[in-house]
């Protein structure tokens, strides 16, 4: 699909079932409620998208580092510094309550795709990075999104 191959797909769509779920917990209570019973409130709603948009948001520093480690000289350098924005970004950016939060994941994560650019445009990634990249950031923000403004 896309010239991406199946597995970085598979593992790409499976990352987003928490922001989905978290989606459609939120604009159907019986749902919500169903999966506040089952799981626990953390489970439903902005909160587990907010939980785990900020895990992934450090696991994407890593993968970035992961890209960095193919330059050289001043590139790697900044790659490396590069690498670490979107963790940092998770750890000072996602309190102050869900719609803040959210809001700032939100931004965090179109950041990010700022930051998949600069590393395909140096080279650095799969060719088929961006083309993945794209489609979970604009699901992944959707879903945020969702849980911010409605």
């Amino acid at each position: 699909m896309l010239g991406i191959p199946k597995a970085p797909l598979a593992l790409g769509l499976a990352g987003l079932i928490p922001f989905v779920w978290g989606a459609l917990s939120y604009l159907n209570p019986d749902l919500a409620l169903w999966g506040t019973r089952a799981m626990g409130p953390r489970f439903v709603g902005p909160y587990i998208q907010l939980y785990y948009g900020a895990i992934i948001l450090s696991f994407m520093s890593g993968v970035l580092w992961g890209f960095a480690t193919k330059a050289e000289g001043g590139r790697a350098a900044t790659g490396y510094a590069l690498s670490v924005v979107p963790a940092l970004w998770a750890f000072f950016m996602t309190g102050g309550g869900p719609v803040s939060a959210g809001t700032k994941l939100l931004f965090g994560f179109a950041g990010l795709l700022f930051l998949d650019y600069a590393f395909f445009k140096w080279g650095l990634t799969p060719p088929w990075w961006m083309r993945l990249r794209l489609i979970l950031t604009a699901v992944v923000v959707s879903c945020l999104a969702i849980s911010v403004v409605y």
